[in-house]
């Protein structure tokens, strides 16, 4: 398997850029199955055409929460996705709501003001800066999950 490593020690590194979303959603009483198949599609979608490093989902079926983790290179790979995504992102919110987002990295102000507290965001939002760490992806998509 091919894999490419970054490594960074420091906030001012290469890898400070990077922007890790967790988003957590609470799935709508006998909507589990719809759940699934819109979020396939989203997932499907953004492996074709979104600018995501890594996209995970994952079910608590006793709980009906589910938590979405998405890796982005920068601020403007998360915009990229937001433009892109919009009527995915719509077909999931179908069968669900979400809970809160936390985002770890340091997007820039525009992505930041964009996920501020109102109509648009009514959902906790919290932002942990980025200290030092490493990922090693597959370059060829070798790593993804079963679906």
């Amino acid at each position: 398997m091919k894999t490419r490593a970054m490594e960074t020690t420091t906030g001012t590194a290469a890898g400070a850029t990077t922007v890790l979303m967790h988003n957590t959603m609470k799935i709508t009483e006998g909507h589990l199955e719809g759940f699934r198949e819109a979020v396939r599609r989203a997932v499907d979608f953004a492996e074709e055409h979104g600018p995501q490093l890594m996209v995970e989902v994952f079910v608590d079926e006793s709980e009906l929460r589910a938590h979405s983790f998405q890796l982005y290179a920068d601020s403007e790979a998360v915009r990229t996705h937001w433009r892109l995504s919009d009527p995915y992102i719509a077909g999931v919110m179908e069968h669900c709501a979400v809970e809160r987002l936390d985002v770890y990295g340091a997007p820039d102000e525009e992505v930041r003001a964009a996920l501020a507290p109102g109509p648009a965001v009514p959902f906790p939002v919290s932002i942990t800066p980025f200290i030092t760490g490493f990922h090693r992806l597959a370059s060829d998509g070798a790593d993804r999950g079963a679906r």
